[in-house]
C-alpha cells in the first residue's frame, strides 16, 4: 500500500498529526474498537467530505483552505505546488509534488497551494471543519 504523501514541508503533517482525525466519538451498540467523526455541518466538530471528478488538464489557481484537507486520490495523477508569499508576490516554496492513484496527501489549513491534473482524477477530499476556498494571487 503507497503510503501517505506529506504535501507540507514543514512542519510535516500526516495522519497522525493532521485535524482530519480529531473529533471521533463512539456510538452505543457498535463493535468496540470503533469510532466515528460524523460529517460538517450537522456537526459543528465534523469534516467535510467531497468526492471529486477533475478533467485532464484543468487546475486550480494558488489558494488555501481554512482546515486541514486530506486527499485520496481514487484514479489518475494530479500535482501540487505550495507558495509562500513574499513581498506580496507568491514564490513557489519546494519541488512540484504528485500524487497517483492509491495515494494520500496532506496540507495544512492557510498553506498556499495549486493544484493540476494531469489526468482525469477521482479524489475523497476530507475538509476540517467546513470547507472554503480562499484564492491567492
Amino acid at each position: 500500500m503507497p503510503e501517505d504523501k506529506s504535501l507540507h514541508n514543514n512542519p510535516i503533517i500526516t495522519s497522525a498529526t493532521s485535524a482530519i482525525w480529531d473529533n471521533h466519538v463512539s456510538i452505543p451498540d457498535t463493535p468496540d474498537g470503533f469510532s466515528v467523526r460524523t460529517t460538517f455541518p450537522n456537526n459543528p466538530q465534523g469534516a467535510e467530505v467531497m468526492l471529486e471528478k477533475w478533467q485532464a488538464g484543468s487546475e486550480e489557481p494558488p489558494h488555501s483552505h481554512p482546515g486541514d484537507d486530506m486527499t485520496i486520490v481514487v484514479e489518475g495523477q494530479m500535482s501540487i505546488q505550495f507558495f509562500t508569499k513574499e513581498a506580496g508576490r507568491l514564490v513557489p516554496d519546494g519541488d512540484r509534488v504528485f500524487l497517483r492513484k492509491g495515494e494520500t496527501g496532506y496540507i495544512k489549513g492557510g498553506r498556499i497551494h495549486d493544484a493540476k491534473y494531469i489526468e482525469d482524477c477521482k479524489l475523497v477530499y476530507v475538509h476540517d471543519k467546513g470547507f472554503a476556498f480562499h484564492p491567492h494571487s
